[in-house]
């Protein structure tokens, strides 16, 4: 049995200094308060209790949790840099896990939903209407949501960058909107905590949109007495209120209808819920390899984004690795991976240069191109860039096959009626 360590960050930062006052490199620790030092052990146990393989693996996490809330500081922080123990070469033979940090899971049959923006049928087909519709975006835009995120074709534009308002290009790739209830924070540095802030965030972007300000955009609505009895419908608390049209509306309707997009029942989770034959043999070695190479670190659970949505990281709590870890490949020059500088570009902070919110890899096989900036066309090419830049490994073709096999198994159904 393998031990491998990965450095994982947990949340956003309070401050980007230590006690001493001098910055911290992007590989060292923080310091952790009591609190959060509780909510590691609780990840690391619940992740390795049972297994019954090493009767030495719970004293070293035990001593790792002990360090840890020896650190313990007058203002616990908010974000966690720390390595996190995981077992290679076991996962498949393993009984599950506690609490929801099963290693390889199924997807759940809900998506997490805010208590201020219950689901209900009437807003999620008035966000349906409104995502189809090029009006949403301008007067004359010739974009909808679909645009970029076509539901027909993974979710996303198969586009390393995306084409906005006038040919603008996007900053960064549009990723797959296909379970995208699942992800506790969205854009690829997780700068925005809810699928309602981040759509309102997209309505005020001028590479989006055209209109000048979302009160304009809700003029606009006010005048179609289609969109005012569907308002008037899908929030009877506020149709008093010009018919419940409002930006905060528009993004509650849009998001509920994005948090029925769910791509599930996948041959891997038919698979994992007992069908021997649900997968191919090539694609069983590839979760084996997928594990030895070091790729279960950060991409496990549900959405095979990291331990969220679960009991210790909520909605809103990010969850980030540094992309690429190990600088000098010639991928870097290769595919411009050192161009971008991921969350630092946000925050500002220097400790999180190339950091990046672990993606999803549920439907990958049907969202090339890959990474951030798009710059990889095929699966096995990212994959081959993994793993390099992350752990330094050159993979064999037979493992990059094997590993493209098991992704593929990722791929779920995509329901018709919501395409319809």
């Amino acid at each position: 049995m393998l031990t491998t360590y990965r450095h994982i960050r947990i949340g956003v930062p309070l401050d980007s200094q230590d006690g001493s006052g001098k910055m911290r490199g992007p590989h060292e620790p923080e310091r952790v308060g009591k609190t959060m030092a509780e909510v590691i052990a609780q990840i690391m146990k619940q992740s390795m209790v049972t297994t019954g393989v090493n009767t030495g693996v719970d004293t070293e996490v035990n001593t790792r949790i002990q360090t840890m809330e020896s650190r313990n500081t007058q203002k616990p922080m908010r974000m966690i840099h720390f390595s996190r123990l995981m077992l290679t070469g076991i996962f498949c033979a393993l009984p599950t896990f506690a609490m929801g940090f099963d290693y390889l899971q199924t997807l759940p049959a809900k998506p997490p939903v805010p208590l201020n923006n219950p689901m209900t049928a009437s807003k999620s087909a008035l966000g349906k209407q409104l995502f189809f519709d090029r009006s949403l975006l301008g007067t004359n835009s010739l974009l909808s949501c679909n645009s970029c995120h076509n539901l027909k074709q993974g979710g996303d534009d198969n586009k390393a960058l995306s084409l906005g308002q006038g040919g603008q290009k996007t900053l960064r790739s549009a990723p797959s909107l296909w379970n995208i209830g699942f992800q506790t924070v969205l854009y690829w540095d997780g700068r925005s905590t809810s699928l309602e802030a981040q759509t309102l965030d997209h309505l005020r972007n001028p590479t989006i949109s055209t209109w000048p300000n979302i009160g304009e955009l809700v003029q606009a609505l006010g005048k179609s007495s289609h969109y005012r009895q569907a308002f008037s419908k899908a929030f009877p608390a506020d149709k008093e209120s010009f018919f419940g049209i409002s930006g905060e509306n528009i993004a509650r309707a849009i998001t509920s209808f994005e948090r029925t997009l769910q791509a599930s029942n996948s041959a891997f989770d038919q698979y994992i819920a007992g069908d021997e034959s649900a997968i191919s043999a090539s694609a069983k070695r590839g979760i084996q390899a997928f594990n030895d190479a070091g790729c279960l670190a950060c991409h496990f659970g549900a959405n095979f984004a990291g331990p969220a949505p679960g009991p210790a990281l909520k909605m809103g709590d990010g969850f980030y690795e540094l992309f690429p870890n190990n600088l000098g490949s010639s991928y870097d020059q290769q595919y411009h991976l050192l161009v971008d500088l991921g969350r630092f570009a946000y925050t500002g902070d220097p400790t999180e240069r190339y950091m990046w919110r672990v993606p999803p890899l549920r439907n990958i096989a049907v969202t090339a191109p890959y990474f951030h900036n798009g710059a990889v066309a095929s699966l096995e090419e990212a994959i081959r860039v993994m793993g390099k830049t992350q752990f330094n490994k050159q993979l064999s073709d037979k493992n990059v096959n094997d590993i493209a096999a098991f992704l593929h198994s990722l791929t779920g159904e995509m329901p018709d009626k919501i395409l319809r």
